[in-house]
C-alpha cells in the first residue's frame, strides 16, 4: 500500500523552508543570549511547542502509521474500480491526516482512471499535516472539521463532474515519472539519533497529558537541582526536533543503519519533525511580538474580524503544509475564530498541490481556484450564523 498519509514535496521547497524557519530559530536563540528576559520567552516558547503539540502530533502520527502497517490496503486498486463512488473515495482520502492520499487520487486522474470531480474532491477535503495538529490538541474540533471536508470535498467533486464531464481538462499524456520525495526518505538518522528521539518524546507525552489537565510539570518535578525541569526538557527536545529536521545527513549520523528502523517510526519521526519545526515557528512569531511590541494579536485581530476567514483561505491557496500550521496554530492559540480555521482547510490542498501541479499544472490551479468557493460559502456561513 502506498503511503497514505506521506508528504511529497519537491527537495527545493524544503531546503528553501528549512533555510528561512531555522534562520529564524537560530536568530532568536542568539538574541536570546544577549537579552537573558528574551532567551527566557524563547525557552519557554519551545518547550510549550514541544510538549503542548509536539508530543500530542507524535501519540497521533504512532497511532495513524500504526494503522496503516497493520492493515495492508491496495488502496490505488480499490480506488481506480469504485466507478461512481470515486469521487467520495477520493475525498475520503483527501480527509486522511497528511498529503499521501491526494497524491494517489492525482496519479490516478493523471493515468485517465479518475474524474477530474476526484481531483478537486481530495484537494478540498485534505487538511494536510495542520490536521495532525488539530486533532492531537482538539480531537472533537479536528474530527468536526475531517467529516466537514470530506462532506464538502465530495459534493463539490460530484457537482463539477455533472457540469463539466468527467475528462475536464485531463492531460493528453502522462509523465514518464512522478516527483516524489517524502519526508520520512529524507529522515535518515541513525539508530543512536532516533533512540534519543524516543527517549525525549516518550516522557514528553506523559507530561503533555499531564499538561493538558493543568498540573503544573515544572512545580511536580522540581529539584533542589533544576527548578524548572520540564521546560528544560521541552526545550531541548524541541530543539532536536528542528535539528533532525534541518540538518544535513551527515550531521544526523544517516547509514545504512537507519534501515533497522522500522518504515512506521521513520515516518513518525519524520513528520513529526516537520510539524514541530512550524509549531515552533508560529510560537516563536506570536511571543516576539508579544515581547517586542507588547500588542494582543487577539485583540489587534479582533479589529479586523470580518477579514481574517478571507485572510485564511487566501493562505489556504499557498502549496505546501507549513502556512496552514501556522494558520491552526494561531486558532488552537485563541488568535483566529474557527471560521478562519474552516475556510482553510477546506481551500488548503496542502503538499499533495505539489506533486499535482507537476503531473497537471493546469488541473492543479484550477481545482485549487475552485475550492475557493466551497471555503468562501462555508467559511463565511459560520461566521455570520454563529461568530
Amino acid at each position: 500500500m502506498a503511503n497514505a498519509l506521506a508528504h511529497p514535496t519537491p527537495l527545493n521547497s524544503f531546503i528553501s523552508q528549512k533555510s528561512i524557519i531555522s534562520g529564524i530559530i537560530l536568530m532568536a536563540l542568539g538574541y536570546g543570549l544577549l537579552n537573558p528576559e528574551f532567551g527566557e520567552v524563547i525557552i519557554a516558547s519551545i518547550a510549550d511547542a514541544y510538549i503542548q503539540v509536539t508530543s500530542f502530533v507524535a501519540a497521533t502520527l504512532f497511532l495513524f502509521y500504526g494503522i496503516e502497517r497493520l492493515f495492508k490496503i491496495d488502496i490505488t486498486a480499490k480506488l481506480s474500480n469504485a466507478g461512481n463512488m470515486q469521487v467520495f473515495f477520493a475525498a475520503l482520502l483527501g480527509a486522511l491526516p497528511g498529503c499521501g492520499g491526494a497524491i494517489i487520487v492525482v496519479t490516478r486522474y493523471v493515468s485517465g482512471s479518475l474524474s477530474f470531480g476526484s481531483v478537486l474532491a481530495t484537494l478540498t477535503a485534505t487538511m494536510g499535516d495542520a490536521a495532525f495538529l488539530l486533532i492531537a490538541k482538539e480531537p472533537t474540533t479536528g474530527l468536526f472539521i475531517v467529516i466537514l471536508g470530506l462532506v464538502v470535498g465530495t459534493l463539490t467533486g460530484y457537482l463539477v463532474d455533472s457540469i463539466h464531464g468527467r475528462d475536464f481538462l485531463r492531460p493528453k499524456s502522462a509523465p514518464k515519472s512522478i516527483p516524489e520525495i517524502s519526508h520520512a526518505s529524507e529522515q535518515t538518522n541513525s539508530v543512536v539519533v532516533s533512540r534519543i528521539w524516543l527517549a525525549l518524546i516518550v516522557p514528553g507525552i506523559f507530561l503533555g497529558i499531564l499538561a493538558a489537565f493543568q498540573v503544573d510539570i515544572d512545580l511536580l518535578l522540581s529539584n533542589p537541582f533544576i527548578s524548572t525541569p520540564a521546560t528544560y526538557l521541552g526545550f531541548i527536545g524541541g530543539i532536536f526536533c528542528v535539528f533532525l529536521w534541518a540538518a544535513p545527513a551527515k550531521l544526523k549520523g544517516g547509514n545504512q543503519s537507519s534501515r533497522k528502523i522500522p518504515v512506521f517510526l521513520r515516518e513518525t519521526i519524520a513528520d513529526t519533525n516537520f510539524v514541530t519545526a512550524w509549531v515552533i515557528l508560529a510560537f516563536l512569531i506570536f511571543e516576539i511580538w508579544m515581547f517586542s511590541f507588547n500588542i494582543d494579536l487577539h485583540n489587534l485581530f479582533n479589529g479586523y474580524t470580518s477579514l481574517i476567514p478571507l485572510i485564511a483561505i487566501i493562505i489556504g491557496l499557498l502549496p505546501g503544509c507549513g502556512p496552514q500550521i501556522l494558520v491552526t496554530s494561531m486558532y488552537l492559540a485563541g488568535i483566529v475564530p474557527l471560521s478562519a480555521q474552516m475556510g482553510n482547510a477546506i481551500s488548503n490542498d496542502g503538499d499533495a498541490l505539489f506533486p499535482a501541479i507537476a503531473l497537471a499544472p493546469k488541473t492543479a490551479i484550477v481545482a485549487t481556484l475552485y475550492s475557493t468557493i466551497p471555503a468562501l460559502i462555508i467559511g463565511y456561513g459560520w461566521y455570520f450564523i454563529f461568530e
